[in-house]
Formats: structure tokens, sequence, C-alpha cells
């Protein structure tokens, strides 16, 4: 096929289906490498050329056999561009470009984008307000930071996504008997000052190093929040051009610049404290938001961040301009819940605003959207409480045994 390009898709999650699809529409060879234990998931089978499957889940990948199979595919087929679709990925991706030898993010950018601390100690440099923070390699300097930053502090996994993994501690002596359980993986945490405050974040679009799109959105419950007590998963965006907002977007224009993203899709955190109304960089990813987030942000915006992220990927191996398509300024927010049961029957919620229905199996949650902020948060106040009484099943969050 005429400018026909080679894409090499990496996500040891069922994800970015959008993504492969578009992709493939484009006019592109599309290849994927994922879990095996994924093998009968609906991955779009008409839209991949071929995919190739790794033993094991995440981190039970060998690098070295991933290089050693990619490598020998690259003996028959030339590969022009490789995309890591999940959090997880990215480590894979960049190793492969850097011995490859293949465009795109390596491995010293990726660090800024799936390791916290990299991302502290970045945007630190870059003038970024952050909380204050401590590695886990030094006593003398965990004992400073305990000594000088107020409690409580929270031990999170350098390099695990979302809220896995984050242990709140309120005072010195219980801080020093979770890093002696650490043992050895003290190195792969970090300690950090808790915050209380709302949590915002941006999805954005990036291409040729600037932010062509961006969605500032607000978690009424927060992952961490979900992760660690249960109850329903609650996002919806904010008020267009409000302080919020355009606070929010000049510091993750700050942050995606100083980090060095120059194309793509991103996801960014941010926390407004309570106590001061200062606005703190928590985290950032080189992905499309999980948990839903790309479906309540297109229903709000009318731009799909998986397809535009395909379509800036495509323009980038054609040497070609990218557009934006016209984009909507409506509202939308998502209620997500485990659920008690596998196909749970949401029948009862009947509303107009009620746009998209979570096919995830365990999981009950809708998107709802409206031309009224108003409407959409009363939506999600009733929703997230009549889910929480019919609909919730609390599991214990899983000790993390294997860290990234």
């Amino acid at each position: 096929m005429e400018n026909s390009k080679t894409f090499l898709c990496i996500s040891n999650y069922f994800k970015g289906s959008d993504f492969l699809i578009q992709l493939k529409k484009l006019g592109n060879k599309v290849y994927l490498v994922t879990s095996d234990k994924l093998r009968n998931e609906a991955w779009p089978l008409d839209h991949i050329d071929e995919i190739f499957y790794m033993e094991g889940q995440d981190v039970d990948w060998n690098l070295e056999h991933l290089l050693l199979g990619v490598g020998n595919f690259m003996k028959a087929t030339k590969i022009d561009a490789i995309v890591a679709l999940d959090d997880y990925d990215v480590e894979k991706a960049t190793y492969l470009r850097e011995n490859l030898r293949i465009d795109g993010m390596g491995q010293t950018t990726g660090r800024y984008f799936r390791d916290k601390l990299a991302m502290r100690m970045r945007a630190k440099s870059c003038g970024i307000a952050i909380p204050a923070f401590c590695s886990l390699f030094n006593d003398h300097d965990l004992n400073t930071f305990a000594d000088s930053v107020q409690a409580p502090w929270v031990f999170k996994p350098r390099s695990e996504a979302s809220a896995a993994g984050i242990i709140k501690v309120y005072d010195k002596e219980s801080l020093w008997i979770h890093i002696n359980e650490m043992g050895n993986n003290r190195f792969k945490y970090l300690l950090e000052q808790f915050k209380p405050g709302d949590v915002y974040h941006c999805d954005s679009l990036i291409f040729e190093g600037k932010i062509i799109f961006s969605l500032t959105s607000k978690y009424l419950t927060t992952p961490m929040e979900v992760s660690q007590g249960g109850g329903v998963f609650c996002s919806s965006n904010i008020k267009y051009n409000s302080i919020d907002d355009k606070a929010i977007k000049k510091i993750n224009e700050q942050v995606l610049k100083g980090f060095g993203l120059k194309h793509g899709a991103a996801h960014t955190e941010f926390i407004k404290c309570d106590e001061t109304n200062q606005i703190y960089f928590l985290e950032t990813s080189s992905r499309v938001g999980g948990a839903h987030l790309a479906e309540m942000v297109a229903e709000a915006s009318n731009i799909n961040l998986w397809k535009e992220w395909a379509e800036i990927e495509n323009c980038l191996v054609k040497e070609k301009k990218y557009s934006l398509p016209k984009v909507k300024k409506g509202y939308a927010g998502i209620a997500l819940t485990l659920s008690k049961v596998e196909h749970p029957d949401l029948k009862t919620f009947s509303d107009p605003e009620i746009c998209f229905i979570v096919p995830l199996k365990f999981h009950a949650g809708l998107i709802v959207k409206s031309d009224k902020q108003e409407r959409v948060l009363a939506l999600l106040e009733d929703y997230g409480n009549r889910l929480a009484a019919n609909f919730t099943a609390i599991v214990e969050q899983s000790k993390i045994t294997t860290l990234h």
C-alpha cells in the first residue's frame, strides 16, 4: 500500500482498541505485542496484521527475549515507530527504541513519565511546585526529612501506576517500621508529604512539542481513596477558563515542556492544597488516562484521545501536518465502581444524559454528559450514592510483592 508505515504497539493490558483501529484505517501495518494471558481478549483482529505474545504479564516479561523477538522480526520488516499503550509499557518501548535505534522517546526521558522520583526531581529543577519529598537511599536524609517536614507522609512506589501500593504514615516510628519491612525494595519507593486537597487531572494531546488540546477535570473521589477504601470513583471536567482551569493548564504546559514530551498523549495530575490553595504537580504519564476517562473526555469535548493519538503518530512517520478536529466545550462525568455481580443491571439508571455504560465485567459505571456542569455534578452525586448502595463490592487492596 502506498505510503504505508509499520507500527509496533506494546500493551500488556487490554486497552487501546480505538488507537489500533485508527492506525489501520490510515493505511498502515499494525503489529501488537501483548501478554499471553490476554490472548482471548476482544482485540480488534481485523485491524491488526499480527499479534505476538509474551509469557506472563508485565513484570514477568523477559526484556532480552522481547528484544530478540523484535530484532528477528526486523530482519524482514522495517519498523517505523514503536508505541507504548500503557504506563507499564513505556520502559519496554524505550528499551527497544534505544537498542534498535528507532526514533521516539528514549530511556532517560521515559524515566520522567514512569519514575515518580525522577518526575519530582525534574519538576523541582524546572521550578514547578511539588510537595516536599525524599528518596529512601540515605538514612540521614530520611531522618532529616521526618524531623523537618510535617506529617502525615506517604510512601509511593516509584514505578507503579495510579494509587497502587501507596502507604500513608503519621509518625516517625511508623515510618521506620515500614522502611525496615521494605528491605531491599526500599530504593524503589519515595517519601512525600501528604497534602490534603482536591485532585485534578489534565488530559492532553501534544504535537511537535506543543499542547494542541487539553481538558481539565477534577476527581470527585480520588483513585487513592477508592483503591484504599473502596467506593465509587467519580470525575468530571471543570468550568472552562475558570481560575483553576487556567492555573492547571499553565503548570501542565510547564511539566510537559520541561519533561520533554514531543508528541502523543499525556495524563497529568495535580492537587490544590486545602490550606493554601496552591496547586502542586503530583505525577504525569505519556499515555491516555485509564478508568474510561478517555470516553469521558470524548463526551465532553468530541475529541477521542486514542484516535487522535493514532493520527498524531501517523502524521509523524509520514511527515505530515496534524489538524485537530473541532473541539466542543461541553461537560461530562463518570461514576465507576467494582461490582458484586459480573454483569450488573443498570436499567434503573435511565436519564437522557447517560451516554456510555462501562462494559467491564464486575464493574458498574456510567458516563453522563450535558451542556451544563451543574447537571453533570448532580447526576454524579445521585449515581454515586446509588451505585454504592446497590452494587459496590469492597475488595481489600492487595499488597504489592513484585515492584516495577
